[in-house]
């Protein structure tokens, strides 16, 4: 079986060390007494399996920094940040985890000379990770929430272009009742002219056929009472 190594880390770590399960109890119920003891306790030790199945424990290094250390540090961060291609604003794991890890680098390095001052830093790690997670519960809550509010509103959406449809639809055939009502109403108009022409040539008529009868009537009256006026004897 291949050694299992563990991932690199900007944090500077001792030679690793082979443990039973036992000492790996003894040192977890031991208080912190001197300067790598705290280091352990507020920079948990790397464990790994080496060749059959041993354990092997890393802790981090009590080896005191020097300014050289820390410009090499700031070196290795810049390139780790350009060779993982880490993003440079927004949210982003990668350089998340490297600023952790330099974080933890530079509390290392305080520790081994004041475990007070060390110790305050590690508060103020704990706190700042605790605030970028409720940030980052936030984040996901409300990208969760915009998630089902673009959803609902496509259904919505949908429903709307549906109902559009549909009254598009409804207009269409309102619009062919209503020309199918003026072409019957035209239709009733021009019929109606043709009805009332053709009583108003009926009546002319009537009425023309009535003139001649009475005119003819008193022309023959006329007629018959000169006609008697001759016929009568002339009185001497």
């Amino acid at each position: 079986m291949n050694d299992i190594q563990p991932a690199p880390s900007l944090v500077k770590y001792s030679n690793p060390i082979l443990i039973s399960n036992s000492q790996k109890k003894q040192i977890k119920q031991q208080p912190p007494s001197n300067t790598e003891d705290i280091l352990n306790a507020i920079l948990l030790p790397r464990e790994f399996n080496h060749q059959k199945n041993q354990l092997q424990m890393q802790c981090v290094s009590p080896a005191p920094s020097t300014k050289q250390d820390v410009l090499e540090l700031q070196d290795k961060l810049d390139k780790w940040l350009q060779q993982r291609q880490a993003r440079e604003t927004g949210l982003c794991p990668i350089r998340e985890e490297l600023y952790s890890q330099c974080f933890d680098e530079l509390i290392r390095q305080i520790t081994i000379n004041c475990a007070e001052r060390g110790m305050l830093l590690v508060t103020v790690r704990n706190e700042v990770r605790m605030v970028i997670q409720t940030y980052q519960t936030l984040y996901a809550s409300s990208i969760a929430f915009g998630m089902r509010k673009f959803l609902s509103e496509e259904e919505k959406k949908a429903e709307y272009r549906l109902r559009i449809k549909q009254l598009d639809q409804e207009c269409s055939e309102l619009q062919r009742q209503v020309e199918s009502l003026e072409q019957k109403l035209l239709d009733t108009k021009q019929q109606d002219e043709i009805k009332r022409q053709q009583t108003k040539e009926a009546h002319a008529d009537i009425v023309s056929q009535l003139k001649a009868d009475i005119k003819a009537k008193v022309n023959g009256d006329l007629e018959k009472i000169l006609t008697g006026q001759k016929k009568l004897p002339d009185k001497k």
